[in-house]
């Protein structure tokens, strides 16, 4: 299925359209679009972030992207796409975690940015700010079960947050009480 959505979203991007991409087990709390990087064709979440989005050390995460539709993200897509056949039995994100260094990626000149933690949180490496968290992701956790459980405990902590008032919200930190189902 994973391979399907890469090749559905290189489609997408085929017909001219730009995308944000959404795994069903993320959560939007603000409006993302004021933190992606202006000047970038790709943009992907991570399950670690290494505090620079140039990093090609930072780990993708395909649960939440964001793509123009350039002649070099297409062909990027279909780059990875075919690169299933040269690492048979690997997930979409570890294919893509190998190619990124790749010396077509340069040459195709695809302006790829990792994005923060900060604002594009997820299990893996909760947002510890929650004034500037923006999406999280139940990345790194395996069950459905526990992932309703966690995101539901998620809902209820940006709840408590957004009763705050704003300048209490502003003045105080606050911090995620989730993984806990997530983390056994």
């Amino acid at each position: 299925m994973m391979w399907t959505r890469i090749d559905l979203l290189g489609s997408v991007l085929e017909m001219e359209y730009n995308f944000v991409f959404t795994d069903t087990d993320g959560m939007w709390l603000q409006d993302p679009f004021q933190r992606f990087y202006s000047d970038a064709d790709f943009q992907i979440a991570c399950d670690v972030f290494r505090g620079n989005p140039d990093d090609l050390c930072n780990w993708p995460n395909g649960g939440f992207s964001y793509a123009k539709s350039t002649s070099r993200t297409i062909q990027f897509y279909k780059f990875w796409y075919k690169s299933r056949k040269t690492y048979p039995g690997k997930h979409d994100q570890d294919v893509l975690h190998k190619i990124k260094r790749h010396p077509f990626i340069t040459e195709i000149g695809i302006k790829m940015r990792f994005l923060d933690t900060a604002y594009f949180g997820g299990f893996c490496q909760p947002s510890k700010d929650l004034n500037l968290v923006c999406t999280m992701h139940a990345n790194c956790c395996i069950g459905l079960q526990k992932k309703i459980l966690d995101l539901g405990t998620l809902l209820e902590d940006w709840r408590k947050f957004m009763s705050l008032t704003p300048s209490y919200r502003a003045s105080t930190p606050s911090f995620w009480s989730v993984p806990k189902e997530c983390r056994k």
